[in-house]
């Protein structure tokens, strides 16, 4: 037995298998060809973050469009940092953005996450004894060995793994006493291991890197093109003390065996592929093909884009819910970041799904992508728009229901009136887009409600008794089974009556003959109303308030003029 192959037994006597043995586990995928598989592997840290839903939304479409398979992976290897709920939370924010994984974790009756697939478990903390089998391998080819240490000494190891370091002005210096030292731990026997296994001391494994900090490596990112970087001279850490592997180990293990071809990840772990790449050509394994997309941005006051925080609104999916925002608007926005050509596309095509556009990577931008609420209430209000009355009822009702106690009781009092509210101005070649979310549907509609109706608008430019003459003159007239044509002949009549010009060209041409235009009659009679001048069409609005309540607010407002 070599002295590789004896550490090996020292430090995973429990491991039994081998790597053939996990991999015929895992057969190949039978694909098209040309499929992609792609990945979404969360950590449950915290909250669901836009760039989570913009990186999933890329996996799906390339996976889908390719005839491949989209599957969820839960990353939990640092319990230290898991967030109670978190794993669930991002499972159902997929469910609503309509996200759906053809395997991998998924939620039971009980709202519990549970592997789905053949591929599994999905969940890095169920794989340990598979990170172990191929680490010991590792150590048995001489390409990782164990750093004993003291706890006090294992934070100081994770913390130089972490992602990215603060570099302080003496980094150097520790960087190359870190390399002195990285030099003498390799050099540790199996005998000085097995010592320290008896003393109860645990260890880290580490990878033996053969890079000299000065070759280069040419590689192909699907975003960013193609790159020299450096080849990986650190020797990073696959497993830590408990057992668990570093994110860098376990990724490449479960991409392989999960037969992954595509990964999608930030811009922020491009530091990091030379160490992946190392750690594929160790295992034996072909490397995925990459893409590392741009970091997700906001725009300050003064101009400049900064990175978008997770303090930041519009950072977590959570902010989208409570101002109402329906997934199929923030999904259509994040295709417009997507893909440049996204909108050309949909204005050619206004009624297609947007999974009938074909994505492509190639179309992706390299620049960070900028969360822009004006662009997106300006797409979602033509997505709203595009729905049914009964669909904007039902969407509006449950973000009430959740954000808005009042507002959805007001609502659901008679959801038949409720529907007919939304009902009006949609349909037809040009349908109205006033609002883009929820919360902004409140404000357009809770006129209708006696609870939230107010007189929000004056017209004190106006003599009170001419628009006192008007209401009174339209009381006169007004009969609740007119239709639309009848009802404003009526009101052009009264306006002719009062001294009120009903022609346009007319009324421009000589303003002065005229005490004002047909227009602001209208106007008289929409304050009164709505409490606004600016309203759903005047005729509809009032066939849903009734004629009881019409005939009240036009006399409530005569009466306080």
């Amino acid at each position: 037995m070599t002295n590789t192959e004896r550490m090996a037994e020292l430090l995973f006597p429990q491991i039994t298998g081998t790597p053939a043995d996990v991999e015929a586990r895992y057969p190949a995928r039978q694909l098209p060809e040309g499929a992609k598989v792609t990945r979404l592997a969360p950590s449950p840290t915290g909250y669901v973050h836009i760039g989570g839903v913009y990186q999933a939304m890329i996996d799906e479409r390339l996976a889908h469009q390719s005839g491949g398979v989209f599957y969820l992976r839960i990353e939990d290897t640092d319990a230290r940092r898991e967030v109670s709920g978190a794993a669930e939370a991002l499972l159902r924010t997929l469910e609503a953005y309509g996200i759906r994984p053809d395997e991998g974790m998924t939620l039971d009756g009980d709202g519990k996450p549970v592997n789905r697939g053949a591929y599994g478990p999905y969940k890095q903390s169920e794989r340990a004894e598979i990170y172990q089998t191929f680490a010991k391998q590792l150590v048995k080819e001489g390409k990782a060995y164990p750093v004993f240490t003291s706890p006090e000494e294992l934070e100081k190891v994770l913390a130089a793994d972490k992602k990215t370091e603060n570099k302080t002005k003496d980094w150097e210096a520790a960087a190359e006493e870190a390399r002195r030292e990285m030099l003498e731990n390799r050099k540790i026997t199996p005998e000085q291991a097995e010592e320290a296994l008896q003393a109860g001391h645990s260890f880290v494994l580490r990878i033996l890197a053969d890079g000299d900090g000065e070759q280069k490596q040419k590689v192909t990112d699907l975003i960013k093109g193609d790159l020299e970087l450096p080849v990986n001279d650190e020797d990073f850490v696959l497993l830590k003390s408990d057992g668990i592997p570093t994110y860098h180990f376990a990724h490449a293990v479960d991409d392989h065996l999960m037969g992954t071809t595509h990964v999608v990840r930030g811009e922020e772990w491009l530091p990091s592929l030379p160490k992946h790449l190392q750690l594929f050509r160790y295992l034996g394994f072909r490397a995925p093909k990459y893409l590392h997309t741009a970091q997700v941005l906001r725009m300050e006051e003064n101009g400049a884009k900064k990175k978008l925080s997770k303090r930041d609104l519009g950072a977590g999916m959570a902010d989208y819910a409570a101002l109402g925002y329906p997934p199929e608007g923030v999904i259509e926005y994040l295709l417009t970041l997507l893909n440049s050509n996204y909108e050309e596309w949909r204005t050619a095509n206004p009624d297609a799904p947007y999974t009938d556009f074909p994505f492509s990577i190639k179309k992706m931008s390299g620049s960070g992508c900028l969360v822009d609420f004006d662009k997106l209430g300006d797409i979602s209000r033509n997505v709203v728009a595009r729905m049914s009355a009964e669909q904007v009822y039902a969407k509006v009702q449950a973000w009430a229901e959740a954000y808005d106690a009042p507002f959805a009781e007001a609502l659901g009092a008679d959801p038949a009136r409720s529907t007919a509210i939304f009902a009006i101005g949609r349909g037809g070649k040009k349908p109205r887009k006033d609002f883009g979310n929820w919360k902004e549907a409140k404000d357009f509609v809770q006129f209708f409600f006696p609870a939230y109706f107010a007189i929000e608008e004056s017209l004190t430019e106006y003599a009170p008794a001419d628009v006192s003459a008007v209401l009174e003159r339209f009381l006169a007239v007004y009969d609740p089974s007119d239709d639309a044509d009848v009802w404003f002949e009526k009101v052009k009549a009264i306006a002719t009556e009062l001294g009120y010009c009903t022609d346009r060209k007319a009324y421009k041409a000589n303003p002065e003959a005229y005490k004002g235009s047909v227009a602001d009659v209208s106007n008289f009679l929409r304050v009164a109303l709505t409490g606004r001048r600016n309203s759903p069409d005047l005729h509809a609005v009032m066939q849903v308030l009734g004629k009881e309540e019409t005939v009240r607010r036009l006399n409530a407002y005569r009466e306080n003029l």
